[in-house]
């Protein structure tokens, strides 16, 4: 079982400076990568297995624990892309609601962006590891861009 939580940066304390969001900060760096980028993003929501005890429905019903189950993916060129508010509302366009989006860059090589065979490859992968639990490594936001960790 999985439970989300917010991620607080490692200077919590420390005042704030930078105002960029998580979501810009992973616009800026696709667009500085040497090789053409392509930014992955799986969407989920938190279900519950027909198999859940009786303790693990009364902890999903109070917002905790639950499986993810990927909904949706989708890549984009970094260009493609204004800010966080522009793809979620996309996607809330585009599917059924979700809890979370996971992101993950895929480069280019030679001067090309990633091929779509490539693309494809990736985003199974990602869905994959999502459906799984195996996410570290990849970017989770909430629908409204704040970061997320899974413990």
């Amino acid at each position: 079982m999985t439970q989300l939580k917010r991620r607080c940066d490692e200077r919590c304390d420390a005042p704030v400076m930078n105002t960029m969001s998580h979501f810009d900060q992973l616009l800026q760096a696709a667009a500085a990568q040497p090789e053409p980028q392509r930014l992955l993003f799986v969407f989920a929501a938190a279900e519950l297995t027909d198999d859940a005890t009786a303790a693990q429905r009364q902890r999903f019903a109070a917002g905790g624990g639950g499986s993810l189950a990927p909904l949706m993916c989708v890549d984009k060129a970094p260009q493609e892309l204004t800010d966080f508010d522009a793809l979620a509302a996309e996607a809330r366009q585009a599917g059924p609601p979700w809890q979370v989006v996971f992101a993950a860059g895929l480069a280019g090589r030679n001067g090309q962006p990633p091929s779509d065979q490539q693309v494809d490859q990736a985003l199974q992968k990602m869905v994959e590891r999502v459906r799984g639990g195996t996410v570290s490594g990849l970017m989770a936001l909430s629908p409204s861009g704040e970061p997320l960790h899974f413990s």
